[in-house]
């Protein structure tokens, strides 16, 4: 028997356990669930204290944050500490114009720690531009998950202000609320009036709870670790050389790519709640089969509710929401999407793809005292659903594309250079494609009644079939895999 080379041995798990820029901490990484294996009984022996419980999430959190993002968690931990001391310093006063002036210090603090991390270098670009500089980008590496936890920082502090929620008596507590790991490098985007509850009451998770939660897991597995993974192989195919395909190889790439954001990013919220429910907490609901929409409004409804409800609460309504007339509502939708496109990335092609979407939002409202009118029968939904689709599968291409000029390659592509006899091509030679794409569109549109009644058969299931259903999603995962773990799309957010 060969002796263990214990050095060696402990060397390797020091070295698994350091931050690796090339392999972050992903929820469909192997290492992930192996640590998270490991924290789950830890987890319950705590949980009866809360004290104890926060201190042990707290310290997973941040090293988690760590294996994300590196030595970017300490500017985690001092935007928690500012945001606690100034909500804690808030409530000492009566007047509204000095709580104002500490609210808008913690927000401008924010702020101008997301701008200069992830705008940088696209206003300075910009200004070059105009001035027909030399311009040498900032060497900048832009921290995981600032976005997200730049937003609920703001959040918490306007809510603390306005006087809906209490300050945390402790900056552990607020530490807790701003960076739970579940939710902590892709949202959802947790608000303090839902969540801070949550933890004072910090009620244990019920069976239905745990396998509810494991249920979400093994959906949100399947949508990015075999749907999303696999088709994006396509896809990238498309988007990284436009002019070599077809109109129909485009409008499949267009159609994939679609379908694969939504994958990814609803396959990450998907483990996010579920692994937030098995510890007890509710993140709520973050995506609602977006693609069933009927009008773009009804899209936003739908698609990443956490962030379009942030964007209506925090900056639709300040900028006067619909109370200023007809042409305010436009102008604040449009500013809104606008601001919304930024948020995505440093890039014209965001502020381009969320300003169209403000356009579509104004013109579907302008449009509502015809629609009323018209009866609400099968045909006329359909049409609606048809045009709302292709509105977004379009738009899409602006977000995915590497430039302006390479998307309107792609949509020029599908609408000049159609050949219908290369349809029956393409099934041939990308079955397994079509199959992944044929099932996603099925689960999507599956009612939402038949969604929530398999859950609760999962759920009531005896352990041996939750096992069998586990195994089978592993197995097809590992028949799947791309040799690297693919990073889900909305990190670089």
């Amino acid at each position: 028997m060969q002796d263990i080379n214990i050095p060696q041995a402990l060397s390797n798990i020091v070295h698994l356990l350091q931050y690796d820029k090339e392999a972050p901490l992903l929820f469909s990484s192997g290492l992930f669930w192996l640590l998270f294996i490991l924290f789950i009984p830890l987890y319950a022996l705590f949980k009866s204290s809360k004290t104890k419980m926060v201190i042990f999430v707290v310290a997973f959190s941040l090293f988690f944050y760590y294996k994300s993002s590196g030595e970017f968690v300490v500017m985690l931990l001092a935007t928690s500490l500012i945001d606690w001391l100034i909500s804690r310093w808030m409530i000492k006063f009566d007047s509204k114009s000095e709580r104002l002036v500490l609210m808008w210090t913690s927000i401008c603090i924010s702020l101008s720690v997301l701008a200069y991390f992830k705008y940088a270098n696209f206003f300075l670009w910009n200004w070059n531009q105009m001035v027909e500089g030399n311009f040498q980008p900032l060497d900048i590496v832009l921290p995981v998950g600032i976005s997200f936890y730049t937003f609920q920082s703001i959040s918490y502090v306007v809510d603390v202000y306005k006087k809906r929620i209490e300050p945390t008596e402790t900056w552990l507590d607020y530490l807790f609320f701003l960076s739970f790991f579940p939710a902590l490098v892709a949202g959802p985007i947790v608000r303090a009036d839902k969540f801070i509850p949550q933890l004072e009451n910090n009620r244990p998770a019920t069976l239905e709870n745990i396998y509810g939660g494991l249920w979400l897991i093994i959906i949100g597995i399947v949508k990015k670790a075999i749907i999303a993974d696999y088709i994006s192989q396509y896809n990238d195919l498309i988007f990284s050389d436009p002019s070599t395909y077809t109109g129909v190889q485009a409008f499949m790439g267009v159609l994939g790519y679609t379908m694969q954001i939504y994958c990814d990013f609803s396959g990450y919220s998907d483990m996010a709640i579920g692994l937030a429910l098995i510890m007890g907490f509710d993140l709520g609901l973050n995506f609602d089969s977006p693609y069933q929409s009927s009008n773009l409004t009804e899209f936003w409804r739908r698609w990443h509710i956490s962030l379009s409800s942030w964007l209506r609460d925090y900056l639709y309504i300040p900028l006067g929401g619909n109370r200023k007339g007809t042409i305010r509502t436009y102008v604040n939708n449009f500013l809104t999407m606008l601001i919304g496109g930024l948020w995505h990335g440093a890039a014209w092609k965001f502020v381009f793809w969320g300003a169209m979407h403000g356009v579509g939002l104004a013109v579907h409202k302008a449009c509502l005292p015809v629609l009323k009118k018209i009866p609400d029968v099968w045909p006329v939904k359909f049409l609606g659903w048809l045009v709302t689709f292709i509105y977004v599968s379009l738009l899409w291409v602006f977000f995915r594309a590497a430039d302006f000029s390479d998307s309107v390659l792609i949509i020029r592509n599908i609408f000049v250079d159609w050949h219908w006899d290369q349809i029956p091509q393409f099934f041939e030679y990308r079955m397994v494609w079509c199959i992944m794409m044929l099932t996603l569109i099925v689960m999507h549109f599956v009612p939402q009644r038949w969604a929530d009644k398999l859950q609760l058969i999962f759920v009531k299931a005896p352990w041996i079939v939750k096992l069998l259903v586990f195994v089978v999603v592993v197995q097809l995962v590992v028949e799947f895999m791309t040799e690297e773990v693919a990073p889900f799309i909305y990190f670089q957010f």
